[in-house]
């Protein structure tokens, strides 16, 4: 097969841009001369992430439409208009075999401008409820990968493949061991250990519940692998300073989530799917707190399909100051527990999603051809 090129477009939050790179990831081991580019919005993390994954980006001026009234709505039609128009030029200039969309603001001027040229298209839908930018996108594009069954709602059947969400690498092919990821965070083996992932954005709930807390998880001897996020970093890392010596380790971003896993006994997480995914590939015991400001509340959709089959325990948002500390007090002290739902979760996992999409981009050049 000739030098090809891959055109991508996934961002706003790392549930978008990690199964991009992951794509990209598994196109580049069966292409290794491939060209790609990953086309993203401007001031979004994908313009960050992307080049530090060692792959180029291109931004588009887009946002997203709010909920409520507010100025930017005002402008909204004119950045839609602008970034469809810069989409436009971008496909022209590079010719791209294939064009593949994870969602964000920028996927649906990409993939729309592409489908228009007569680009191969396939996007790669992570939640059991999809946007409204796939939705539209579903009737247009070649294929769509998806992660749950009866996706068909939604989008035209004959174009579905069901293929789960692909993961980094780092974490679907891991062979960190406990003892060793225990090392890389400064921990104590002898003791149990408590990761707490609010997502690549941080969660608030969360974060306070954990600050509210950190007294009482020390003294029963509970180590932490705290990631904040950005906006509540500076907040947990002064409340934690105290604890440091004792087995608090406090991160922004946590970019070794292997490591974090492997050595985590439970996790306290969001329930967007990749984290879902994640958690499946690496076996966790999981406490799940959704995310309240999703659409159509997807996130509680996503771990109640993990509840009925006893694969998680969920806490809402709403309850988790109050509640949160408590499941995890139970949990840390219910080992049999623990190995039942890292056993049932697993039952869920996808390990080779990424590489089963690579195959379906390029079964998609080849027909064209």
């Amino acid at each position: 097969m000739s030098k090809l090129k891959f055109i991508i477009s996934g961002g706003g939050t790392g549930g978008h841009i990690f199964p991009a790179i992951a794509i990209a990831g598994a196109l580049k081991a069966v292409c290794p001369d491939a060209d790609f580019l990953f086309v993203g919005a401007k001031g979004r993390m994908e313009m960050e992430k992307v080049p530090a994954a060692g792959y180029p980006i291109v931004g588009l001026g887009i946002s997203g439409f709010q909920r409520k009234l507010c100025w930017s709505n005002v402008l909204f039609p004119f950045k839609v208009i602008f970034s469809l128009l810069k989409a436009r030029k971008i496909v022209q200039s590079f010719q791209p075999d294939a064009a593949i969309g994870t969602g964000g603001y920028a996927s649906g001027p990409l993939l729309e401008m592409a489908t228009r040229k007569g680009v191969p298209t396939l996007i790669q839908e992570q939640n059991s409820f999809p946007g409204i930018t796939n939705k539209i996108l579903g009737k247009k594009v070649n294929k769509i990968c998806v992660a749950y069954e009866g996706m068909d709602r939604y989008f035209p059947q004959e174009k579905i493949i069901l293929t789960g969400n692909p993961v980094r690498k780092d974490i679907s092919f891991s062979n960190v061991n406990r003892m060793d990821a225990v090392h890389f965070f400064g921990l104590e083996p002898g003791k149990k250990i408590l990761l707490v992932i609010g997502g690549s954005l941080g969660a608030r709930t969360i974060n306070e519940s954990i600050e509210m807390h950190l007294d009482e998880m020390v003294s029963k001897e509970v180590q932490l692998i705290w990631q904040t996020g950005k906006s509540y970093f500076t907040t947990a890392q002064k409340s934690a300073e105290k604890f440091a010596s004792v087995g608090v380790k406090v991160f922004e971003f946590i970019s070794r989530m292997d490591h974090a896993y492997a050595a985590a006994d439970i996790v306290v997480s969001r329930a967007g799917a990749i984290s879902l995914s994640e958690l499946a590939i690496a076996g966790k015991a999981s406490i799940l707190v959704p995310s309240p400001n999703v659409a159509e509340d997807h996130q509680t959709k996503n771990a109640l399909a993990l509840i009925k089959n006893e694969a998680a325990v969920m806490v809402s948002d709403k309850d988790s100051r109050g509640q949160l500390w408590n499941e995890i007090k139970l949990l840390m002290s219910d080992d049999s527990k623990q190995k039942k739902l890292a056993s049932n979760i697993k039952k869920s996992a996808f390990p080779d999603a990424a590489e089963k999409i690579a195959l379906q981009i390029l079964e998609m050049i080849k027909t064209r051809k």
